[in-house]
């Protein structure tokens, strides 16, 4: 894979920032995965992270040691540390291995079809953290193996041969005590990495992009509270015509009556109840992804249909807007990153990110293509004031560019350095 030369923007290329501003080749029906690729490599934290990783690969590489299995995450270093060591600042690259490993991995994504581009980010997230999660136990057994390996060893040596002459009473306490606490150690720590082994082991991925749900479910008639905890990746939000994403995230924890036909279990009353069920925020992540619901089953129509609802959408979002009782109702985010849907149906169209530099300006990844553009376009893709209903599905229509993925980052905390922020670390075990 090398860099090829596409009429670079000129305003991209004088951007006063050390960024590089690449765009990704399509190979047929790719910009699904090119535009989610888009947003997360300018998802500063996520791209340190990968970058730390490749490092931590290329160096193995350079000294013989063994490397995990290719796979989706050792695939995208492979392509950050691609874009990242360009020379120039614009261009576009070939992301065929990465691509090749999508279609190898999940037959979903193997078909020219138009593919959805929430479907391709969650399911990226979860491969990729399966994997650093696979490598953390594959590190604990390693521990534990080195841990009972040097216990046994050390007891050996510890141990009288036959045919020597016995030591006094002193001098075998003095031995014991002398051997005791490095046995005690290894043997502590034989016992807390096979502990590790058992437990869930939590990534930077989980670090960056999960939240925490708690789905409540309250008996009207004996007033028991039943909470299940849920983790997220990304936030699914129903949209209606003209509404804000505030007024979204406010109807996710809104309060929903079950009776009639949908009534609650309850265990309490050991019968059906009318209930009132909520999902509350509990615990936001860092990175915050937002799905706007565009695409819904029409049963009138008996086919999924887009919604060209309006859907307006922040550049700062206060959540203190939106939840009331969520520990991090405080937290600030900004907008860093938008996948717009181009076209008026579900399974046709095209795909773009559109991207906020370090210096704030917009800039749009149409495959191979980088421009930059304005805060008015970026708005553009709010949505319509009213539905249109095209009576083909090849009918031409009015302009339909909908915001379709958001992705906010947590505002750095006062006294919190931005490095402190994206500093690299290694997997919890």
């Amino acid at each position: 894979m090398g860099a090829s030369g596409s009429k670079p923007d000129k305003v991209v290329q004088e951007l006063p920032d050390d960024e590089n501003y690449f765009g990704l080749e399509n190979f047929g029906n790719t910009c699904y995965c090119n535009s989610v690729l888009q947003t997360l490599y300018f998802c500063r934290p996520f791209r340190e992270q990968v970058l730390h990783y490749g490092a931590r690969l290329q160096a193995a590489a350079a000294n013989s040691r063994q490397l995990p299995p290719e796979n989706m995450l050792t695939c995208l270093a492979d392509l950050f540390l691609q874009v990242n060591g360009q020379k120039r600042k614009c261009g576009y690259v070939s992301p065929r291995r990465f691509v090749s490993r999508v279609k190898a991995e999940n037959a979903l994504f193997s078909s020219y079809m138009h593919q959805d581009a929430h479907e391709f980010l969650n399911w990226l997230l979860n491969d990729i953290s399966e994997a650093l999660e696979k490598e953390g136990r594959s590190a604990a057994r390693r521990v534990s193996r080195d841990c009972s390996r040097s216990s046994s060893r050390a007891s050996s040596r510890g141990a009288s041969p036959t045919k020597a002459r016995s030591p006094t009473k002193a001098a075998t306490g003095a031995a014991m005590n002398a051997r005791s606490p490095s046995l005690q150690l290894l043997s502590q720590a034989a016992t807390k990495a096979a502990a590790a082994r058992n437990r869930p082991v939590r990534t930077w991925v989980h670090d960056l992009f999960q939240g925490k749900l708690v789905n409540e479910t309250r008996c009207l008639q004996c007033e028991t509270v039943t909470s299940r905890e849920e983790d997220f990746y990304d936030l699914s939000l129903e949209i209606d015509q003209n509404c804000s994403l505030t007024s979204c995230l406010r109807n996710f924890s809104s309060t929903e009556t079950l009776d009639a036909e949908d009534k609650f279990f309850c265990d309490q009353c050991g019968c059906l109840q009318e209930a009132q069920k909520r999902m509350r925020l509990a615990r936001l992540p860092p990175v915050l992804c937002l799905h706007l619901k565009r695409f819904k089953y029409m049963e009138s129509l008996g086919r999924m249909k887009k919604l060209m609802h309006r859907v307006t959408f922040p550049w700062e979002l206060k959540m203190i807007n939106t939840t009331d009782d969520c520990p991090d109702a405080d937290s600030a985010y900004e907008l860093f990153a938008v996948v717009v849907h181009m076209g008026a149906h579900p399974n046709h169209g095209h795909y773009v990110a559109l991207v906020r530099t370090p210096c704030g300006q917009w800039v749009c990844f149409d495959d191979e293509q980088v421009n930059a553009i304005t805060e008015a376009q970026v708005q553009s893709v709010f949505g319509h004031t009213q539905d249109w209903h095209p009576t083909r599905e090849d009918q031409p229509g009015l302009h339909a560019d909908h915001g379709y993925i958001l992705m906010y980052q947590r505002v750095q905390q006062a006294g919190q350095s931005r490095q402190q922020q994206q500093q690299p670390r290694e997997l919890h075990t």
